[in-house]
């Protein structure tokens, strides 16, 4: 499995993140529990998951002091902002889950658009059908700004997710 340094790597070479960042927000999800921290004299390895959330992490645009606890606010996004136990058994499933099952099956990931909104809680999934799944705290309106003035955000190009997920975990087969 990869470590956490080879991780940011990828996703620095493939994705395009700054690489300064990167390396502080892994180190920051690290130091907040969020992703291992490994052993003495021993390198974390990360799994697809892990990646996904460092994804994440690099993607946000808050903080480094915040980057852990928002990493764990965003996982928990539901879709379109309905409380998850609200939901279909078929569409139980939060922000976290939905990246963690793109980095899985990496395919799945190629075609979208994975923007991550730093201005308030959102991850908005883009399909090239012009399909918008949008992930947002329970019970605010998906389809509102959720406050006033600009919205800043990051967006990921599925294919370039892809591309880094693939190049880590190819190398174990």
């Amino acid at each position: 499995m990869p470590t956490t340094k080879q991780s940011c790597g990828a996703l620095v070479h493939r994705v395009g993140f700054d690489p300064g960042r990167t390396k502080e927000a892994a180190r920051a999800l690290t130091e907040g529990g969020v992703l291992p921290s490994g052993a003495p004299g021993k390198s974390p390895e990360l799994t697809p998951q892990h990646v996904a959330t460092l994804m994440l992490g690099a993607a946000l645009d808050v903080p480094l002091r915040a980057v852990a606890d928002t990493v764990r606010e965003y996982r928990e996004l539901t879709p379109a902002g309905t409380p998850i136990d609200m939901l279909p058994a078929s569409l139980q499933y939060s922000a976290g889950n939905y990246l963690d099952a793109l980095a899985n099956e990496p395919e799945l990931a190629r075609h979208l658009k994975i923007e991550v909104v730093s201005t308030w809680p959102g991850i908005s999934i883009h399909s090239p059908d012009g399909i918008v799944r949008r992930f947002v705290e329970p019970g605010t309106h998906p389809n509102h700004w959720q406050h006033s003035g600009h919205m800043r955000s990051t967006t990921v190009i599925g294919s370039a997710f892809a591309d880094a997920v693939t190049e880590l975990f190819s190398k174990e087969s």
